[in-house]
C-alpha cells in the first residue's frame, strides 16, 4: 500500500490547523475549526485540538479493529476533553472543534467515518468515483451566508458579515436541525456518517480537507475523475498548488465567494490496489 500526503497552511505565518496521518491499515484527517476573534475558553488552540484528537483517534482505530469507528471517535473526544478540562473552560460555544475523516481496513472491507465538511473520495477499479461528504454544514450555511458572499473577501464589510455568520453558525453547532462536528462533547460522534465498502472493489482512497476540494466543489474547474488524474500523475502537492493558483487569481472572492481567500489544504491519498 502506498500513501502520499501533502498539507499546506492558508498562511505561512500561521499554524496549520489540519492534521492527517496513517498506519498501514488506517488513516485519519481532521480540519480544525475555530471562531475568529471569539473567546474560546481554551488555552491550547485549534491546531492542538485537531492534532491531539487525530493522534488519539488513529491509535484507537488501529489498536481496536473490532470497535466501531464512531465508538473510537467518541472515546477519543472524551480523552481529549479530559486532557484539558481542568485548565480550559469547555462551556464556551467557540471552543475548538474539528471535522473528522477516518478510514480503516478490516479484513475484506474498508470502514469509513465522516463528520463535518471534509471528504472521503473512493475510486473504484472500474473507474467510477464516490464522494462521502457531510453536507449538513453546507445546508445550514446556505441559509445564513448570503451577506458574506455578496461582499469582497477580505474587506472590512466582509469581515464584519463573516463574524456575524460565524456567530450564527456556532449557535447551530451540534444541535438538531444544525450540523455536527467534533468538539468537547463525545455524543457528536453518534451523528457521523459511517459505512463499509468491499476492499477489492477499490483502487484508491483519498481523505481531503475542504481547502483541498475547492477545485471541484467551490471553483468547479474539475470533476472528481480529473482530480484523481492529477493525483495519479503529479501527486497531492501539485493538486494543492493548483488550488492556490486559482485562489490567487480571485483574491477578493468576486468570482468564487468564500469565507477565506485561502484555507488550510490537506490531501492524504491511499493506493490500495
Amino acid at each position: 500500500m502506498r500513501v502520499d500526503l501533502a498539507t499546506l497552511p492558508a498562511d505561512p505565518e500561521r499554524e496549520n490547523e489540519d492534521f492527517a496521518a496513517s498506519t498501514p491499515g488506517a488513516a485519519v484527517l481532521l480540519d480544525g475549526a475555530g471562531v475568529g476573534g471569539a473567546e474560546t475558553g481554551c488555552t491550547h488552540g485549534v491546531a492542538w485540538f485537531s492534532g491531539t484528537l487525530g493522534g488519539l483517534l488513529l491509535q484507537a482505530i488501529s489498536r481496536s479493529p473490532a470497535r466501531p469507528l464512531a465508538e473510537c471517535l467518541a472515546d477519543s473526544i472524551d480523552r481529549v476533553r479530559s486532557l484539558h478540562s481542568d485548565s480550559c473552560d469547555l462551556t464556551y460555544r467557540a471552543s475548538p472543534t474539528s471535522t473528522v475523516v477516518a478510514a480503516r481496513i478490516n479484513g475484506a472491507r474498508l470502514e469509513y467515518l465522516v463528520l463535518g465538511d471534509s471528504s472521503l473520495l473512493l475510486e473504484e477499479k472500474d473507474g467510477s468515483t464516490t464522494v462521502v461528504t457531510d453536507r449538513r454544514l453546507d445546508e445550514v450555511g446556505k441559509r445564513l451566508r448570503g451577506p458574506v458572499d455578496a461582499l469582497p473577501t477580505g474587506s472590512p464589510e466582509h469581515s464584519a458579515a463573516l463574524a456575524d455568520y460565524r456567530e450564527a453558525l456556532t449557535g447551530l453547532r451540534n444541535r438538531p436541525g444544525g450540523f455536527w462536528i467534533a468538539g468537547p462533547d463525545p455524543q457528536a460522534a453518534e451523528h457521523a456518517l459511517t459505512g463499509t465498502v468491499a476492499l477489492d472493489s477499490l483502487s484508491t482512497v483519498t481523505l481531503l480537507s475542504d481547502g483541498a476540494t475547492r477545485l471541484v466543489d467551490r471553483f468547479q474547474l474539475a470533476d472528481w475523475a480529473q482530480y484523481l488524474d492529477v493525483l495519479a500523475c503529479s501527486g497531492p502537492d501539485e493538486l494543492i498548488r493548483r488550488v492556490r493558483e486559482v485562489e490567487k487569481s480571485d483574491p477578493d472572492g468576486r468570482r468564487w465567494p468564500r469565507g477565506k481567500a485561502h484555507d488550510d489544504a490537506t490531501v492524504l491519498h491511499w493506493a490500495v490496489r
